[in-house]
Order: structure tokens, then C-alpha cells, then sequence
């Protein structure tokens, strides 16, 4: 599968599709051609050791993968190290949709991730680094979206994150992505992200969920961005949280919803600051 990347061409002669003063990411064919794309195309577990110099590793299980609750990937970084330069180093594309029924109409702060079909675990010490995909859209008017992946990595459904292993993310724009929902069960994540550090952007129904693990976040290392960025609802229920934003604008902890603190240590610094909800377990100071 040829990686998917944002084409150096002028496909736009009209100029920047993402308007005036707005920035956005172009790479070479030669850059592109340059990568591996390692595709994972059935269920299973798969453990990833070694260096992948610039490549990809692709999960992609077909349309059918987004109702089928056997759709199920368990991607296992034991000790790798994967840089890609034009586009996320690990892209979940389609796998069972635990969510499948979810709607801004019924979405809340609660929400159960086990039988997510796109699942992320580490074992010993991992480095990824990675790009991200800007906007590309099927015509020159830009009228339909077609390709947007923001993370270095990135899942266009639900994910988890397991321990008890270590995972060193250096991203050129956002760093952990998902279109919908995200648990980190456990783990050392220290991400490094020129934009947004943690994502999830369905707006009004995605929620990242901390249960566990340690989490350092330097966000915002380019012109802007958060440590944790949710669309829908942030909650912590455990584990160890240092994040921080660009100060010059953004939050260490935003969610367009509400921030529950119910456990764990959480520091969080930035500019500007979402307030724990009021009815969150834990006393917090802000």
C-alpha cells in the first residue's frame, strides 16, 4: 500500500486550500517513495522490534472491520523505533468501532473502551517519531475532505494504550490521536508535539479517559497547542499527568465538555486553564 502523504504539487492553483495565513504540509514524491508501509490486514497480535527507519506501520482491516467485534488488533511495540517524515509513523485506519452506535445526543463523560479493535501496548523502551497528513480533498474547490490525519499517531477509531513498557513520541504537529475515543490503561508516555500533545477530536462526543500509567506532555512546541486536547469530556482516574502547553495561548488540560480529576497526580500548566468539574472526586487546586 503506498503511503498516504500531502503531495507536493499544484493541485491548488488557486493557492492555500486551508485560506489566508494558514499553514500547510507538503512533502515530495521522493520523500514519500522513500518509505515502507508495513500493512497489517487481519486480526491478531503483532509485535514490532527493531528500527524502521522511515516508514509506516498501516492497520487497515477492511470496511467490514468497523461492526465485526473480531476486528481486533493488538499492535505490540517490544524496543522499536519508527520515524516517518510525511505522514503518521502508526496509522490505525479500520478495525471494530466499540462506539459504533455513538451520537452527540446520547455521548457523556462515561464511556467503555475494552473491545476497541485498535490497541496499542509496549513492552521495553519504544521511539516513534512522526508527521502527520494535512487536509487533502477529492477535488480542487476543497468541497469534500478526504484524508486528515493530525498525530504522529493516529487511529480513526477508538483506541487503547497499555504498560508496562516506555513510548518516547516526538511528533511535527500533534502527538496521540483518535477521531473518537481514548484509554491510557498504562505505560511511560513522554511526548514531545509541536501542536496538540493528546487528542481526541469528535466534538461533543470524544473522551479521553487516564486510568494509569505515567505521562509527561510538552506541547505547543511550535506556534501553538495543548497538552491534552478532548473535543468531548477529559477524565483521570489515575496514574501520574505532567502536561504541559504553549504558554503563549493554550492549556495543559482543555476539553470542550468538562475535566474530571477523580484520582492520580495531574499537573498542568499552560496560559489558560479548564477548571476541574466541580463534582470531580479529587479536591484540586488551580
Amino acid at each position: 500500500h503506498d503511503i498516504i502523504y500531502y503531495e507536493d504539487k499544484t493541485a491548488y492553483e488557486s493557492g492555500n486550500p486551508y485560506g489566508e495565513g494558514e499553514s500547510w504540509e507538503q512533502h515530495s514524491a521522493e520523500a514519500a517513495d522513500a518509505h515502507t508501509v508495513v500493512n497489517i490486514t487481519a486480526p491478531g497480535a503483532y509485535r514490532i522490534s527493531g528500527k524502521l527507519s522511515a516508514g509506516q506501520i498501516r492497520i487497515d482491516l477492511g470496511e467490514a472491520a468497523y461492526e465485526d467485534e473480531n476486528a481486533v488488533v493488538e499492535l505490540i511495540l517490544s524496543d522499536a523505533d519508527i520515524t516517518c517524515t510525511v505522514a503518521p509513523a502508526i496509522l490505525f485506519r479500520l478495525t471494530y468501532e466499540c462506539d459504533g452506535d455513538w451520537s452527540a445526543e446520547t455521548a457523556n463523560a462515561q464511556v467503555d473502551t475494552d473491545k476497541a479493535g485498535a490497541n496499542l501496548i509496549l513492552e521495553g523502551h519504544n521511539t516513534v517519531t512522526g508527521s502527520h497528513v494535512a487536509k487533502i480533498f477529492k477535488d480542487k474547490e476543497g468541497e469534500k475532505k478526504l484524508w486528515k490525519q493530525d498525530g504522529a499517531i493516529y487511529s480513526y477509531m477508538s483506541m487503547n494504550v497499555f504498560g508496562p513498557g516506555k513510548l518516547d513520541l516526538t511528533a511535527d504537529n500533534e502527538g496521540l490521536d483518535t477521531e473518537l475515543h481514548l484509554t491510557i490503561n498504562g505505560g511511560e508516555l513522554a511526548i514531545r508535539a509541536d501542536n496538540d500533545g493528546i487528542n481526541t477530536n469528535e466534538d461533543g462526543v470524544s473522551v479521553t479517559t487516564i486510568n494509569g500509567g505515567s505521562i509527561h506532555i510538552m506541547a505547543g512546541l511550535g506556534a501553538e497547542g495543548d497538552g491534552i486536547d478532548s473535543n468531548g469530556w477529559l477524565v483521570i482516574n489515575g496514574g501520574t499527568v505532567v502536561s504541559a502547553a504553549n504558554p503563549g495561548a493554550d492549556a495543559g488540560l482543555d476539553s470542550d465538555l468538562g475535566s474530571y480529576i477523580n484520582g492520580g497526580t495531574v499537573i498542568a500548566l499552560g496560559s489558560t486553564m479548564d477548571w476541574a468539574e466541580s463534582d470531580s472526586d479529587q479536591v484540586t487546586m488551580n
